[in-house]
C-alpha cells in the first residue's frame, strides 16, 4: 500500500506537471507508450502465449470506458486541487456497487442502499451544489469516477479467462491510438524536461494497480481501503507545498462520508460471504 500511494501521488503531480505544456490526449498517448514498452519487455521473458483471448469485444469496451477514465482524471488535475480530484475519485467504489447489480447480477440490499446514500451525500458536501460553483473540472473527475466504475466491474468479468498480463496488454495497446489520433491536431513535442514526468506517468500508471492487486492479495479488503484513504491528506499536503493549494476542511468532511459509504459496502459484503 505505500507503494499503492506512492504511485498515485506521483502519477498526480506528473500529470500536473505535464498539464502545462501539453494536452490531455497527448498525456495518455506517452503514458501508453511507455506502458507498451514495461508490458512487452515482461512478456518477452513470461511468454506471450497468456495474451491469447477469445474476449477482445469486452476488452475493448473495458478500455473505452477505462479510456474515458483516464481522460477525465487527466483533465481534471489541471484545473481543480489534487485533493478534490482524489476525494471525487473516491466515489469509484459506490458506482461499482451500482453497476455490479445490472452487469454482474448481485442483489440491492440495506447495506448497499446506505452505501450509496453515504456517497452522494459526500459528493455534494464537495461540490456544494448552489453554494459553490461546481467546475467543469469537478465534473470530468465524477464522469471519470463512474468511466473507471464501469472498467473495473467489466475487469471482473474478464478476470475469470484473463491473465493480468493480457488485461495489461490489451489496456496499453488499444489506448495507444485513441490517445494519438485526437493528440495530432494539436501535437507539441515534450521538452527535454518533460521526458522524466512522461516516464513517471508510463511507471506508475502500472505500478499503482499493481501495488494494489498485492495489496488485496495480502490483506483484508477493509485494511487496504483505510490505508488508500490515506492518499487524502498526503496528496493535500503535497498540494500546499508543490502548489500552494489552501487546506479545505468540506474536502475532509465530504471523503469521509464517502469513505464510510465503503467501509459498508465492505462490511456488507463480508456479512453476505460469512
Amino acid at each position: 500500500m505505500v507503494g499503492t500511494l506512492l504511485s498515485f501521488m506521483a502519477m498526480a503531480v506528473s500529470g500536473r506537471e505535464l498539464s502545462a505544456d501539453l494536452g490531455t490526449f497527448e498525456i495518455l498517448f506517452l503514458r501508453s507508450v511507455v506502458g507498451l514498452l514495461i508490458v512487452a519487455a515482461i512478456l518477452s521473458r513470461g511468454g506471450w502465449a497468456q495474451i491469447h483471448t477469445a474476449r477482445l469485444g469486452l476488452h475493448i469496451g473495458r478500455n473505452l470506458a477505462h479510456y474515458g477514465g483516464q481522460f477525465g482524471w487527466f483533465y481534471g488535475l489541471a484545473l481543480i486541487p489534487l485533493a478534490q480530484v482524489f476525494a471525487i475519485e473516491f466515489t469509484l467504489p459506490i458506482w461499482v456497487a451500482i453497476l455490479a447489480i445490472p452487469i454482474l447480477g448481485e442483489r440491492m440490499s440495506i447495506g448497499r442502499v446506505w452505501a450509496i446514500v453515504l456517497g452522494f451525500l459526500g459528493v455534494l458536501v464537495i461540490l456544494r451544489p448552489g453554494l459553490e460553483i461546481v467546475t467543469i473540472g469537478a465534473l470530468a473527475v465524477l464522469a471519470a469516477a463512474f468511466c473507471y466504475a464501469v472498467s473495473h466491474t467489466l475487469t471482473r468479468k474478464l478476470t475469470g479467462t484473463e491473465t493480468p498480463m493480457s488485461i495489461l496488454f490489451y489496456m496499453t495497446v488499444l489506448q495507444l491510438p485513441l490517445g494519438l489520433f485526437p493528440a495530432l491536431p494539436d501535437w507539441v513535442w515534450p521538452k527535454i524536461t518533460d521526458w522524466p514526468w512522461v516516464v513517471v506517468v508510463g511507471v506508475t500508471a502500472l505500478s499503482a494497480h499493481y501495488c494494489m492487486a498485492r495489496a488485496l492479495m495480502l490483506a483484508e479488503a477493509t485494511v487496504v481501503v483505510t490505508l488508500d484513504f490515506m492518499r487524502l491528506p498526503l496528496i493535500m499536503a503535497v498540494g500546499f507545498a508543490l502548489y500552494g493549494e489552501a487546506f479545505d476542511p468540506w474536502i475532509i468532511i465530504g471523503a469521509g462520508l464517502i469513505f464510510a459509504g465503503v467501509y459498508v459496502i465492505l462490511s456488507d459484503a463480508e456479512k453476505r460471504r460469512g
